[in-house]
């Protein structure tokens, strides 16, 4: 079976230069959009393809192919209106991740190429190594070590089975992201964080403001991201805060014990959030995405619930298969340089297109094939590379693998409630993910 790749729902700009491509799965013809202008004064920068490229979750876009035999290295333009490489190879996209040349932190230096409007502060966009101090950096790498996550693995698969009672107790059909994925993920966070559950739901709630890209700021976010700070600092402050388990409770604890000033207090609460927000973000969309991908391909998808040892290795496929990475990851080049023959200046905004990596064949035969026992899996991007290899993917791992082992052994009919088509995708927002997800089982 299949992880879809036929063509998908991506208009071309009837202005385009047409180039006619074979669907690697379907065989089918179509077009994919070559050279669109930029903006008025800007013409000089001519995209070889719109950006983003298409929001489906079940498609991978038939461009991604083209971008790997055609442009590698491609000129886009984002959404911000700031011109960009999109690297397309797992070759380029990896030398890119890897290489200290691209930075990470650059991002959030004054006047940055960005990929779409800013509307969070620049320190938001920095890693934590740079946010916070050695002190407060190793409290943040304790709290989601594979040792802490170890201990809260039971909640998490409690949770998972509360969430279900309620679920198999109403009947079907029903919404797994609304009342499994998103609820679920929350915990997970808030038990990581030290948060409350009704907090760890505000946050939550406030992805759907805080995390969409546009390509000019609003009021909203800023409104959202202030109510989302000043809770998550309360809480720091808060008497009993030195008790809470997690990382807030760490936090505080290390506060009372070096004392603080308001600046600091700011700048940790500010980390929580941020960090809730890149936790809870990508393992939400992934798991819902996890759980259509098996709904699409029911062999693979029986072969892991007779095979439950191997779930391991089958959430690596399942990460290499996601979709959930909508807006590549970005880098900034911090001298003069080269990428597969094109040259890179300093200051260019570099973006890592996770799918044409994933799914370069090159390094993954058949890479439009899930198949939940490749050993090659692993060489993903999903989680970056490098120095800023994300620091959580033991969390994201096991909050996956309980979820999905929960859902499995609880619903053996497990399937779309409407057709795959009809599914509507988010637009406007960061990553990958259906409005609603209705399921049958």
């Amino acid at each position: 079976m299949s992880t879809r790749a036929e063509s998908g729902s991506r208009t071309a700009n009837p202005q385009d230069t047409q180039h006619t491509v074979t669907c690697p799965r379907s065989g089918r013809s179509g077009s994919v959009p070559g050279p669109a202008p930029g903006p008025e004064g800007h013409d000089e920068w001519a995209a070889d393809v719109r950006w983003p490229l298409a929001r489906r979750g079940d498609v991978v876009p038939e461009v991604c192919a083209w971008l790997r035999e055609h442009r590698p290295v491609a000129r886009v333009r984002t959404l911000a209106g700031a011109p960009a490489w999109l690297v397309s190879t797992h070759e380029l996209a990896t030398r890119v991740l890897r290489d200290p040349t691209f930075s990470m932190s650059a991002l959030a230096e004054p006047g940055a190429r960005l990929q779409y409007a800013p509307l969070f502060p620049a320190s938001n966009r920095s890693s934590v190594k740079d946010m916070v101090g050695a002190g407060l950096r190793e409290t943040v790498m304790q709290a989601i070590s594979p040792h802490a996550v170890k201990e809260a693995a039971d909640g998490f698969r409690r949770r998972a089975d509360e969430l279900l009672d309620d679920v198999t107790a109403e009947g079907p059909p029903v919404d797994i992201r609304a009342r499994f994925t998103q609820p679920y993920t929350a915990t997970v966070m808030s038990t990581v964080l030290g948060l409350s559950e009704d907090h760890g739901r505000l946050l939550m709630d406030g992805f759907d403001i805080s995390i969409m890209t546009v390509p000019r700021p609003f009021e909203g976010a800023r409104v959202n991201l202030e109510k989302c700070v000043a809770r998550t600092r309360a809480s720091l402050l808060a008497p009993d805060a030195v008790d809470r388990p997690g990382l807030l409770g760490a936090l505080a604890r290390l506060r009372a014990e070096r004392g603080s000033t308001d600046a600091l207090d700011d700048e940790i609460a500010l980390m929580i959030n941020n960090l809730f927000v890149a936790g809870g973000l990508s393992t939400a969309a992934f798991l819902v995405l996890a759980l259509l991908m098996l709904m699409l391909n029911p062999d693979q998808m029986r072969w892991l619930r007779d095979h439950p040892e191997a779930m391991d290795s089958a959430v690596e496929e399942l990460l290499r298969c996601s979709l959930a990475i909508g807006d590549a990851l970005p880098r900034i080049a911090t001298r003069d340089t080269e990428l597969g023959g094109q040259a890179i200046a300093k200051d260019d905004l570099v973006l890592v297109l996770v799918e044409g990596a994933n799914y370069d064949p090159a390094v993954f035969p058949r890479p439009q094939t899930l198949d939940l026992t490749r050993e090659a899996a692993k060489a993903h991007v999903t989680f970056g590379a490098g120095r800023h290899y994300c620091s959580a993917t033991h969390l994201a791992r096991t909050h996956a693998s309980i979820a999905l082992a929960a859902v499995l052994e609880r619903m053996p009919g497990l399937r779309l409630a409407i057709p795959v088509e009809t599914i509507d995708w988010r637009s406007g927002w960061i990553k990958r993910t259906p409005e609603r997800l209705p399921i049958l089982w």
